[in-house]
């Protein structure tokens, strides 16, 4: 398993050369939220799509 660190060389050597530090601190959010993401679902700390669905049909009302 890759470290953090390990993560976000990785996600930055994908950047091209001339990225700025906007584009270094956007890669390394999104990589974050995608590791918390994973983790949520991990523990099962989700919506199904059918309670997402139920929840679109009220608020459309």
């Amino acid at each position: 398993m890759q470290t953090i660190k390990e993560k976000v060389i990785e996600s930055i050597k994908k950047l091209p050369n001339d990225a700025n530090y906007d584009d270094i601190m956007e890669s390394i959010y999104v990589q974050q939220m995608i590791t918390k993401g994973i983790e949520q679902l991990d523990k099962g700390e989700f919506i199904s799509h059918e309670d997402v669905k139920e929840r679109f049909r009220e608020w459309l009302k």
